[in-house]
């Protein structure tokens, strides 16, 4: 097949990217500017100009193609309701050019958004409208009725491997490193579930080559969940750096941006996706990942 990925050149979606090609498929990779487009002329990848911000742009591309992988995401923080709005956008504009063809339509999420004590599985979907991103599960929804194949990957927390820079793992070491400890709320109980990168990768050619049935939810979770606190320890041991709880009032000063995502306590469960697709993890554990260089290179 001929997939069009949104995101090609991103940290999954590059991953994703080179498991498409391994699995014989060609890619046709979005590109907004001409540094992005060579990366994915280097990868092998042909490139299609055009912009997020502008989903009208994106229509002659999911013509072409005989799948869409959508795992593009503008990640402007300071904008950040208003950027799920747009992927809500971009979901609906190319759930429109997929209308009356049997094209899977796969859309990235994050099991974040599902507030539910216990553990959160594929059968879950996510209620009310405090959590922006739940507008991309709302507008896949919305083109499911259409009739479109869509499938929903929904990524935990932490997806971790070489080439991380801007997600949870960096960031709680760079909050560790600004702060001169590195910190757990708490008694560092609340968990974090977690998956490598390779093999979110490998559920995301899956869900491609197998999908069947629109509106479906997998996960991509390797790990159900990991206490916060023996991640904290391990950014500290191997900076160095002490660890230590504070108090649930100080979190906001302590994480400060990062407060909402340091809060996190969610299990989930990946059996559905496993039993479906025979995707089946077995890359390094996060804690065995932290242990080594990824995360802390040696000069």
């Amino acid at each position: 097949m001929k997939v069009f990925v949104t995101g090609a050149t991103g940290f999954i979606g590059s991953a994703t990217v080179k498991e498409l090609q391994a699995g014989g498929h060609k890619v046709l990779g979005l590109a907004r500017s001409e540094e992005s487009a060579q990366k994915l002329r280097e990868s092998g990848v042909e490139v299609y100009y055009g912009d997020l911000s502008q989903p009208e742009t994106l229509t002659e591309a999911v013509e072409m193609a005989d799948a869409v992988v959508h795992l593009g995401f503008i990640h402007d923080f300071s904008k950040f309701k208003e950027m799920c709005i747009l992927d809500g956008q971009v979901i609906e504009t190319i759930g429109a050019a997929l209308k009356g063809t049997q094209k899977p339509f796969i859309i990235t999420s994050g099991i974040g958004i599902i507030q539910k004590h216990g553990i959160v599985t594929e059968n879950d979907h996510p209620e009310g409208d405090a959590i922006p991103r739940i507008l991309t599960e709302l507008a896949a929804d919305k083109v499911a009725a259409t009739g479109v194949q869509v499938a929903v990957v929904r990524l935990p927390p932490v997806v971790h491997d070489l080439g991380d820079k801007i997600g949870f793992i960096p960031s709680l070491i760079g909050i560790a490193k600004a702060k001169g400890f590195s910190a757990y709320i708490e008694n560092g109980d609340n968990l974090w579930p977690a998956v490598h990168r390779q093999d979110a990768a490998k559920l995301f050619r899956l869900a491609v080559e197998k999908h069947s049935g629109s509106g479906t939810r997998y996960h991509g979770v390797a790990e159900q969940g990991i206490e916060f606190r023996k991640i904290a320890e391990m950014i500290g041991s191997k900076l160095g750096l002490p660890t230590q709880s504070i108090a649930a009032a100080d979190v906001a000063e302590h994480f400060t941006w990062f407060t909402h995502f340091a809060k996190f306590n969610i299990q989930a469960s990946s059996t559905v996706t496993q039993e479906k697709l025979d995707w089946h993890p077995n890359q390094i554990d996060l804690l065995s990942e932290l242990e080594g260089n990824v995360y802390f290179p040696t000069e």
